[in-house]
Parts: structure tokens; sequence; C-alpha cells
């Protein structure tokens, strides 16, 4: 995607054949991924490590991907963050709690998520051009 460093992004999908199916897609389109099965998970690479983006399903155990979302704002400000979930009513909580934060909705092609990842970093793109 990028000429230089790739993208850095953080995975957090409880549900296995998802998480494989996302983690292998965005990894072929040149992304870096690191893919955890809940949202507790993901906490301490976030304290640890930079990512440029978080994406995260929304209905996880433990601890949701809203409430990941803010913990993400607080650790790490400058991660941009994309829900994906297969719940209307859900994204609709969402949007009004993380109204920066991009939404995708289940069931989406791989396509579509890759293109929404690029736009979120567009501006990334260009001014390494």
């Amino acid at each position: 995607m990028t000429a230089g460093t790739p993208l850095r992004i953080l995975l957090a999908e409880d549900e296995d054949a998802m998480r494989t199916y996302l983690e292998r897609a965005l990894t072929n389109a040149g992304y870096e991924v690191v893919a955890v099965d809940r949202g507790t998970a993901a906490v301490p690479y976030l304290e640890r490590e930079p990512f440029d983006l978080l994406l995260s399903d929304i209905v996880m155990p433990e601890m949701d991907g809203i409430e990941l979302a803010q913990r993400c704002a607080e650790i790490a400000p400058r991660t941009k963050v994309m829900f994906i979930t297969g719940f209307a009513a859900v994204s609709l909580k969402a949007s009004r709690e993380q109204p920066h934060a991009k939404m995708l909705s289940k069931p989406f092609h791989l396509r579509d998520l890759v293109l929404e990842v690029e736009r979120m970093f567009e501006d990334r793109r260009e001014a390494s051009l």
C-alpha cells in the first residue's frame, strides 16, 4: 500500500473463523496485523506497541468493542478505530459513543474492508508520495 512501513492493524474479533479470514486478507493486502480474540487481550498491545488502526468487532466477551475503543483513545489517541458488526442496533450505539470511528457492517466483502482501510489513511499515503 505505502512505500516504507506498512500500516499496523490491531484486530480484535472473538469469532475464530472471522478473525483468521480478516487477518489473512489484511496481511495479503500488505498490512502488518496483530490479531486477538477479545478486547481485554488487545489492551496490553495498545499499551506497549504503536498501531495505526484498531479494527474491532463490537460484540465480544469480557470487553466489548466500544469499551475497547474508549481505552484505545486513552492509551493511544492517534490510533484510528474501525468497528465491524453484524448487529444494526449495536452499530447505532457505537456511532453515538464513538462518532469518529468508521463502521463496517457484516457481511462485507474483503475488498470493501481493504478499501475502507485505505480511505482512512489516504492522507498518510499522499504524504509519503
